[in-house]
């Protein structure tokens, strides 16, 4: 298997793709904005010592060919990070090693070397770094014995910039960090909405279209015998249809609150339309309104179940108060089901239990004569 290593065409276009961004610009990073251009002025200090004497060609010449070395150096630093920064943190520390002995104003180039460590993200290298500047300034001051008034000034000036620099960069990195974090939850909480899109509209539909399945084969059985019942069947299909688009559009609009009592009216409708027996015990309780929309919900899976499933010809449910927690039983004489296994992975089952354990609460499930369900959520739990 052949590597895919470059051609020398590509190689000489990217080259020269470098080359004309050297030349034309951009010459800083837009996140840099234009502070790297200010911090140029700095060099009048290297430049100072010419304001009082002339300097030789000789030294002209290295003055201005220093300046040449430099400014790439400091502009192409800003385009590198980590190890790749080494290469320029050293380079303009060279530059002041050179000039230190015959111009005090080289001092600037160690301070820029000082900067220019903060180009390593890692905190430890590049203090790390610093200290080897820092070094390089000292074996410097030691070996041609330079007074005070360079090294007091550079010493201090580097150790300030260098460790600002750090710092600044360190805390620029965390707030890029903490903005790409708020992005990843925002796009997390996307998700977890769609998915609750998912689940209420598999409820919502679940439901209706059972109810409107059965109806229909009820509206097709009374066709030839009764006319009239037939009519009002169809016309209860009509209108299950159109209050299921509207809890379709209300869910998608994420504004769906559904009451309890009236979704036990209309888990009454569709057990009656599947010949089912209903019971109630349903005790008068103060409910929130996050707690009466998990409740209804839940009961209206639980009934699609019953229908669709169970086999069931009666079926129990009961709302009361146990021990500060909100009880909601379900129970039904079906034989759909042998064990609590066989429902564990079903969709809806799976949004019943995501929505209880929001509020704190918890749903069991018991297999006895049919299927028992039973929701605990505590007393004026709010969402």
């Amino acid at each position: 298997m052949r590597a895919n290593f470059p051609s020398k065409r590509s190689r000489a276009q990217n080259n020269m793709h470098e080359l004309k961004r050297i030349l034309t610009g951009p010459w800083v990073p837009k996140y840099h904005g234009k502070a790297p251009y200010f911090w140029l002025l700095m060099l009048v200090f290297f430049a100072w010592k010419y304001l009082f004497t002339t300097p030789s060609i000789s030294e002209n010449v290295l003055f201005w060919l220093t300046i040449v070395v430099f400014v790439p150096l400091y502009f192409g630093s800003l385009w590198v990070k980590n190890l790749r920064s080494v290469f320029f943190i050293l380079s303009v520390c060279m530059l002041g090693v050179l000039w230190a002995p015959t111009n005090f104003g080289a001092s600037v180039f160690f301070i820029f070397s000082a900067a220019l460590c903060s180009r390593i993200e890692q905190s430890r290298l590049a203090f790390g770094m610093l200290a080897i500047v820092l070094a390089i300034l000292g074996v410097v001051v030691l070996t041609f014995h330079l007074p005070s008034n360079f090294w007091f000034p550079s010493l201090i000036v580097s150790i300030s910039v260098g460790a600002t620099n750090i710092l600044q960069s360190n805390l620029k990195r965390s707030r890029e960090q903490l903005l790409r974090t708020q992005e990843e939850v925002a796009h997390m909480a996307t998700i977890a909405e769609r998915e609750r899109i998912s689940r209420d509209l598999h409820d919502l539909l679940g439901h209706t279209l059972s109810l409107i399945t059965l109806k229909a084969e009820l509206a097709g059985k009374l066709l030839a015998r009764d006319v009239q019942a037939c009519q009002q069947e169809i016309k209860d299909i009509e209108n299950s249809a159109r209050h299921a688009l509207s809890e379709v559009r209300s869910a998608v609009s994420g504004y769906r609150q559904v009451g309890f009592s009236h979704e036990l009216n209309n888990a009454r409708n569709c057990l009656s339309a599947a010949n089912i027996q209903l019971s109630t015990q349903i005790q008068t309780l103060p409910l929130t309104a996050a707690t009466e929309n998990v409740l209804a919900l839940t009961l209206r899976e639980a009934v699609t179940n019953i229908v669709r499933h169970a086999n069931a010809t009666h079926c129990e449910i009961k709302l009361e108060l146990e021990m500060d927690f909100i009880v909601l039983q379900i129970q039904d004489n079906g034989v759909g089901v042998k064990n609590v296994a066989a429902i564990q992975q079903g969709n809806g089952l799976i949004g019943m239990h995501e929505r209880v354990n929001a509020t704190g609460g918890r749903l069991a499930l018991k297999v006895n004569n049919g299927l028992a369900l039973q929701l605990f959520i505590p007393m004026g739990v709010a969402l």
